[in-house]
């Protein structure tokens, strides 16, 4: 894939570890994706706007706001977006988290690869506002 070619795909990228953060953004750059990075899942609502990234990867443990409620406000917005949750031995209940995907770190990058392109291969997530969730993702976490 070339990364000016017509797969290029726009991915938020939400982790607090800068160097996990940079190896996963490293591997997603060379995959040909157009990478927006942040520390936290309170900033990752800034930058998220409905119909803004064809997929949203983002850290189970975080200081400020934990994925899962960072994919709960998200999937609110938007319920088709898909979302990738890495999580660290931490135990997740897959009925009170709304991600599409879970990988559990320590992960081979060839895993991450895999689970990236199947999660992008699917329809592009509606940029539809879900009616009764408020007026955003910006306001929802001020």
């Amino acid at each position: 894939m070339k990364p000016n070619g017509p797969l290029r795909k726009r991915i938020l990228l939400v982790e607090d570890n800068p160097g996990l953060r940079e190896a996963i953004r490293l591997l997603l750059c060379l995959e040909g994706h157009a990478v927006t990075e942040v520390e936290n899942g309170r900033r990752a609502c800034h930058f998220f706007t409905p119909g803004d990234f064809d997929l949203v990867i983002t850290d189970y443990a975080m200081p400020e706001m934990m994925g899962d409620e960072l994919a709960r406000t998200i999937k609110c917005l938007v319920p088709s977006q898909p979302i990738l949750m890495i999580a660290s031995g931490e135990r997740i209940s897959s009925r009170d988290n709304p991600v599409d995907a879970l990988l559990e770190n320590p992960f081979r990058l060839a895993e991450l690869r895999q689970i990236v392109a199947s999660l992008l291969s699917s329809e592009p997530p509606n940029p539809a506002l879900s009616r009764g969730c408020g007026a955003g993702l910006r306001t929802a976490v001020e």
